[in-house]
């Protein structure tokens, strides 16, 4: 199994820098033997691709990425700029990963149009491929426009990787088409090998995010994990997910007791078809139960 996790993890609260904190979290995360640190984005967090690139010139041999990076508002030459800056810094071990994000929620943040979302992920990854390709864009679609005035690659970072938390059929299409795989967030072992698996060819990535700890007190741990996750049951695209998985609840899926107990419910992932799984929700309640997570989960991975 290989095994990553995201950052941050939970418990990054009372850091007096947040991103001195990531990095020594993914130093922690690279001397437990963990494969790969993914950093996720919000509005008003700190910026995720910027966060990996710092992470992965400083812990080298880390594979760092973003889970993810809403594609909405942000033209994708911004992001490309930025993921070829990533990818030059950590000498090639940068993925991109973008998300469509929620219309009800990011809708009111930003304060401008939401788009058509397929089509606007078919030409986002459209553009985001031609620049990653060092070709000349000059691109008009639907929803947006791009045409650079000069080289569109970044000296050292081209061929960045690009996986999409694509879940439902529309998204998984197109990021068959035009990504190297997915990355979703609760989609369940059901969920991969009924709908997600099936739905992209061979030989794409599909990494399954899922909420894990390892604790002594897995009753208080659930109860936080109830708390903090109900939002995600309030978003259309997990709601249809989570009915495919048939629980209720997103905090249901979350993978929490003891060592046996988190190690058996990922290797179900696996046995599902994914390729990778990113441990999520690590540091929900502490630091402590956060390196143990990652001790027990990166001695079942290879």
């Amino acid at each position: 199994m290989t095994i990553g996790v995201t950052l941050p993890a939970g418990d990054t609260g009372t850091a007096a820098n947040l991103v001195d904190e990531l990095i020594t979290q993914t130093r922690q995360a690279a001397g437990a033997g963990l494969k790969s640190v993914w950093f996720s984005q919000l509005p008003l967090t700190p910026d995720a691709i910027a966060v990996a690139a710092l992470a992965g010139r400083e812990v080298p041999g880390i594979e760092v990425g973003t889970s993810v990076v809403p594609t909405y508002p942000r033209h994708p030459f911004l992001v490309a700029s930025a993921a070829q800056t990533a990818q030059a810094a950590t000498g090639g071990r940068f993925t991109l990963g973008i998300g469509l994000g929620s219309k009800g929620f990011l809708g009111p943040v930003y304060g401008v149009e939401y788009p058509p979302p397929i089509r606007h992920l078919r030409e986002y990854l459209t553009v985001l491929r031609q620049v990653f390709a060092g070709e000349t864009v000059e691109f008009e679609g639907e929803t947006l426009a791009a045409r650079a005035l000069g080289p569109s690659t970044v000296s050292g970072g081209d061929d960045v990787p690009i996986v999409v938390a694509a879940m439902g059929p529309q998204a998984l299409r197109v990021t068959g088409e035009l990504a190297d795989g997915t990355l979703p967030f609760l989609a369940g072992p059901r969920a991969l090998s009924q709908e997600i698996v099936p739905a992209l060819p061979d030989g794409k990535r599909i990494i399954a995010a899922v909420p894990a700890v390892v604790t002594d007190d897995p009753d208080a741990v659930r109860a936080l994990a109830v708390e903090q996750m109900a939002i995600y049951g309030q978003i259309p695209s997990y709601r249809r997910i989570l009915e495919v998985e048939g629980v209720d609840h997103p905090a249901d899926l979350a993978i929490i007791g003891d060592e046996k107990t988190v190690v058996e419910g990922l290797r179900r992932y696996y046995d599902a078809g994914a390729t990778d799984v990113l441990v999520s929700q690590t540091g929900i309640r502490s630091a402590e139960e956060r390196l143990r997570t990652w001790e027990v989960v990166s001695s079942s991975g290879s």
